[in-house]
């Protein structure tokens, strides 16, 4: 006999919802403070370690002893190899400062921060990093691309007109957006690339490409039309930025930039703020995106340029010859016979 299903109040579902975000939340809460204490106590026997070794000349031979140990009183926890405590003792001569490591470090997961001890040098650059992970999110295989792809020495030096055309702080919140240059590594491309091959090939691989854009944009559609005064025109990217509420135009050159370009975006701006822009909305931006740009006459020209936009590189993979790619992609065999270069192993 099946049983009798119980008729379901109005009001369920909603209850049943906020049960569900209030345990979820709950369960979030308790895996960060799990991670905090973690990183916390492996900081505390890195500094231990460092001390003793500092202070009374031990040598690095009481890693192994220790690592021994430990394993031995404590069997059913993973984290006292050698390998861990040495990044242990690394991890406190980086962050010798506590309240540091109680506000930053100690936000990001355990092998977050043996990503950043392998990868990165500078304390500041560290600190840089650990910041925008906790901003944004990143897991550690994003960390791993943003560092390998050197975001920290490229973000927000793109060349900009911001501070002349946009409010504070959005301005300055526009600025640190844009990069120069920007890394499409996942792309390749011939010397006979035209525009239209970039935005075909920025499409196809439209994750890595709003990765390499950054955190907020969001994509709105390609050879976006326009009609102004009765003639039709077309954008080549359009996307909308969710923290600063406003379009963001990008215009594609498989050239050096060339100060035409900036009239053109000039224009491509006006219609949007005209056409798509919501009342809500803030200013749209412009990113012109070139194979190569001169600093000084991108400056030039986006001096007395009203709208806000940014001129920027981009670099991609090494240009593999047309005749590789004309029946698809070559073999590994191909691009070192091609090349005369050996394959690198992947990880």
């Amino acid at each position: 006999m099946s049983e009798i299903q119980p008729t379901v109040p109005a009001g369920y579902a909603d209850l049943l919802a906020g049960l569900k975000q209030r345990i979820q939340t709950a369960q979030m809460r308790a895996s960060l403070a799990v991670n905090r204490e973690l990183v916390l106590l492996y900081w505390g026997i890195g500094r231990e370690i460092l001390s003793r070794q500092n202070e009374e000349g031990w040598g690095s031979k009481i890693i192994d002893l220790l690592g021994k140990d430990l394993r031995q009183e404590f069997p059913g926890i993973q984290g006292f190899s050698v390998r861990n405590l040495k990044y242990m003792r690394a991890l406190a001569e980086a962050w010798p400062d506590e309240a540091i490591v109680q506000q930053a470090v100690a936000q990001l997961p355990w092998g977050h921060n043996v990503r950043l001890l392998d990868k990165v040098t500078s304390p500041e650059e560290r600190l840089w990093y650990i910041r925008q992970t906790i901003q944004h999110g990143w897991s550690r295989n994003v960390l791993e691309l943003q560092i390998e792809s050197g975001l920290y020495k490229r973000q927000g030096k793109a060349t900009t007109n911001f501070q002349a055309t946009l409010p504070s702080p959005q301005s300055d919140l526009a600025q640190q957006l844009i990069k120069d240059p920007y890394n499409f590594d996942f792309l390749t491309l011939t010397n006979e690339a035209q525009e239209r091959d970039l935005e075909r090939g920025l499409l196809q691989h439209l994750r890595q490409f709003l990765i390499e854009l950054g955190t907020g944009f969001a994509f709105v559609g390609s050879q976006v039309p326009l009609e102004v005064g009765g003639e039709d025109f077309k954008i080549d990217l359009l996307f909308y930025h969710l923290k600063l509420r406003c379009f963001c135009v990008i215009d594609l050159k498989m050239t050096p930039f060339k100060p035409e370009y900036a009239g053109k975006m000039n224009f491509y701006l006006a219609a949007v703020d005209d056409l798509l822009r919501h009342p809500d909305d803030q200013p749209s931006i412009g990113l012109i995106l070139c194979k190569t740009k001169n600093r000084i006459i991108a400056e030039y020209a986006l001096r007395n340029t009203s709208t806000p936009m940014g001129v920027s590189e981009f670099c991609h993979l090494e240009e593999i010859p047309e005749n590789l790619i004309k029946s698809g992609l070559p073999t590994i065999e191909q691009i070192e016979a091609e090349l005369g270069k050996s394959a690198e192993p992947t990880e």
